[in-house]
């Protein structure tokens, strides 16, 4: 874990209703196979009990952030699935909610923008992958 993923966890677990696992196994195959583009580790994963909301966390400090936005393509590709994998393996009901959320360096936001705006959301996925919430790192250093 690097340091920003330490500081981040911190600032999620500050929040007593909410409960945070890191590098989260996110595994679309119910059988246990992990196949390429069907499986990722998310950095965080924090279960926010009072909001009913699952937040998928991606922590990076890249400047192209093109990691970021290629796990967000395959996320936003595969929603309905990722969601089904979360409740399944965390054994939670349809009322959660589940979001991504990116943690990055606010000199980067602008770039993040145009990445989020470039994201395909295919035809026929239901329903649809919510807008990532963006947080910039340095509201969360203590």
């Amino acid at each position: 874990m690097d340091y920003f993923q330490g500081v981040v966890t911190d600032y999620l677990r500050a929040k007593r209703s909410q409960f945070v696992n890191t590098e989260y196994m996110i595994n679309l195959d119910p059988d246990g196979t992990y196949l390429k583009g069907r499986h990722w580790y998310c950095d965080a994963v924090a279960i926010d009990f009072s909001e009913f909301t699952v937040h998928l966390c991606e922590i990076t400090y890249s400047k192209s952030l093109h990691a970021v936005g290629v796990r967000l393509q395959a996320w936003a590709k595969n929603w309905p699935g990722v969601v089904a994998a979360i409740r399944r393996d965390s054994s939670l009901d349809d009322k959660w909610l589940v979001a991504p959320r990116v943690f990055l360096a606010q000199s980067l936001k602008s770039i993040m923008d145009l990445k989020l705006n470039g994201i395909k959301h295919p035809q026929g996925v239901t329903p649809p992958m919510p807008q990532p919430i963006v947080t910039a790192l340095e509201d969360v250093v203590p």
